[in-house]
């Protein structure tokens, strides 16, 4: 069975500036709703072609254990997310954890940052009261730029504190420079990071780019929101005799798309060209702001 899933149709009656474009995006199931729904809102025919995926495994489950006990956090002066599910697997793991929560009610100021529009979890299902009743004594912190550098940032000098860092554990796939180049960058600030697997990201398998393969129409762009997804691809290809230059060479006028500077330089790591990067990158819809003004207009 094919991996790719035709996501939907433009509604009726709401603007569609990408009428008629059929859009390729590799993002995990995570996220995948999410894209497909702004894309359909811009009259796009979205084609979910996931890559990789990402996961809590009772592997990971167990490494987050010893974070999550009574008090464990009270050696740490800050929690902090680089992505949507490092939040996700540490609320799993709160749900499962016996006893008082890992921060007492009293004590110095602990602060949780998040990027952008993933910080809106914080605030779901009791998230900060299961870390510690006080809410006074947690502050959430929102770069302003949702970048794990604008994160490094915001936190400002660490004068030696400790900083726990829920990541990815990378399997079947290359670790992409992201989690290093955060965690080298907090060293660099002073703090002292503790890198714990709170998830996996991982290959989807020989057969995810079965649709892309099996595709005989015009394919007009192709969003790539992670390095890992690009990596994904290509060994997907090559499962199937395929490589990136044949993808060009069937659909030479198809953009290539990336979520934010970040990813755009891990996707051309990997020998891909990207035509369309977002400055805005606290959310998708950036990303489909670029995307249409690149495109739209044309067979609307």
């Amino acid at each position: 069975m094919a991996a790719a899933l035709a996501l939907g149709c433009s509604p009726s009656g709401l603007p569609s500036q990408l009428s008629g474009r059929r859009v390729a995006f590799t993002t995990p199931l995570t996220y995948a709703g999410r894209l497909a729904r702004l894309l359909e809102l811009r009259g796009a025919t979205p084609l979910h072609l996931p890559t990789v995926v990402v996961d809590t495994t009772p592997r990971t489950l167990v490494a987050l254990r010893p974070y999550l006990a009574a008090g464990a956090l009270e050696s740490f002066s800050a929690l902090a997310f680089t992505s949507r599910n490092g939040i996700i697997a540490f609320s799993l793991g709160l749900a499962d954890a016996d006893g008082p929560q890992p921060l007492s009610d009293s004590g110095e100021l602990f602060t949780i940052a998040a990027l952008g529009k993933d910080a809106e979890l914080l605030h779901d299902e009791g998230f900060l009261s299961k870390i510690c009743r006080n809410p006074s004594r947690i502050r959430v912190l929102v770069p302003e730029i949702a970048s794990p550098a604008g994160l490094v940032e915001s936190l400002g000098a660490g004068s030696g504190r400790r900083i726990l860092c829920p990541v990815p554990s990378v399997v079947d796939l290359e670790e992409p420079p992201v989690v290093p180049d955060f965690l080298r960058d907090l060293w660099a600030r002073g703090w002292a990071p503790e890198r714990v697997p709170a998830y996996e990201t991982r290959w989807t398998g020989p057969r995810c780019m079965e649709g892309l393969v099996a595709l005989d129409t015009a394919l007009d762009a192709m969003v790539f929101t992670s390095s890992a997804e690009v990596e994904g691809l290509i060994k997907g290809l090559q499962a199937l005799g395929w490589d990136w230059g044949k993808v060009r060479r069937r659909w030479p006028k198809m953009l290539v798309c990336a979520h934010g500077p970040v990813t755009a330089k891990g996707v051309e790591r990997f020998g891909v060209r990207v035509d369309v990067v977002n400055s805005k990158f606290s959310s998708f819809d950036g990303l489909i702001e670029a995307l249409t003004s690149k495109l739209g207009g044309f067979g609307c």
